[in-house]
């Protein structure tokens, strides 16, 4: 039976596969150029390269999809039977992906509420998961909408990286900053604020800041039902790790997803990132 309310996200939400077929989310991708090829965000050869590339310095860019991708989307929704989207994306002040829904959404079939999250990867992801079990339990577009926003505004999103310089090269934070922060030789914790990435303190070495990090997202998390992601970029056994001791020290956790980012936040970020994203139900 089709949903009444369709669910269409981007591919920086990194959504578990398993949970997009659940709940029939379309997921519209970011591309990502590579020494001059492009690739769509979300795939495995994406994410496999993107390392390689920036090991090697070679030029890395990212890209928006554009509106016709998501009028395809729509139109696709549309004909599928829905009678109303709701299209949740990452943050206008990091990407012009919630731009180009709009312009789609004005010629859409049906009505089209597009959503700037404020937010990027699985603190979107979390978002618009409420949106989608919101949906399925019936709700019109407002209460899908209404779940994702109050869901984004409890999550908070945490991040180590070993050098600020990816982000000061895609312009996602100030080059003083970045400057400030190779000076100081510091390890630095950024986090997600008013839907930019911003730093949130400085730490002198990798482990501190690790330790850091687990701290702010027990903080965070309290003794109530919460959602954790542990997100990285070539940073497995770091990422499992905080995983394991998160879910030691969350008496409420209720769902943990470890996984590796794509290509497009990765590619902002640089290798040895680790992030942690808590989402109180």
């Amino acid at each position: 039976m089709p949903r009444s309310v369709a669910i269409v996200t981007d591919s920086t939400a990194y959504l578990p596969r398993e949970a997009v077929e659940r709940h029939g989310i379309t997921v519209v991708p970011l591309t990502v150029v590579l020494g001059g090829e492009a690739l769509l965000d979300g795939t495995g050869e994406a994410a496999r390269r993107l390392t390689q590339a920036l090991n090697q310095r070679l030029p890395v860019t990212t890209s928006r999809p554009g509106p016709e991708m998501f009028a395809a989307a729509y139109r696709a929704a549309a004909e599928a039977g829905a009678g109303g989207i709701v299209s949740l994306h990452l943050s206008s002040e990091i990407s012009g992906t919630h731009d180009a829904a709009v312009v789609a959404a004005r010629t859409a079939p049906v009505p089209v509420r597009v959503v700037d999250s404020g937010m990027i990867a699985m603190a979107l992801g979390f978002s618009v998961l409420a949106a989608a079990e919101a949906a399925a339990a019936g709700g019109d577009p407002d209460e899908a909408v209404a779940a994702a926003v109050k869901r984004a505004e409890s999550t908070r999103a945490y991040f180590y990286v070993d050098t600020l310089e990816h982000l000061r090269r895609g312009g996602r934070i100030g080059a003083a900053q970045a400057l400030l922060g190779s000076a100081l030789a510091v390890k630095p914790l950024l986090e997600l604020a008013e839907g930019r990435i911003e730093p949130r303190e400085r730490v002198r070495t990798a482990s501190r800041a690790i330790a850091r990090l687990e701290e702010l997202a027990v903080d965070h998390a309290g003794g109530g039902p919460v959602d954790v992601a542990v997100h990285h970029l070539a940073a497995g056994e770091r990422a499992a790790q905080l995983g394991e001791r998160l879910r030691g020290r969350l008496p409420g956790l209720v769902e943990l997803h470890v996984s590796e980012v794509g290509a497009v936040l990765g590619a902002h970020t640089g290798p040895g990132l680790l992030g942690a994203v808590v989402a109180p139900r």
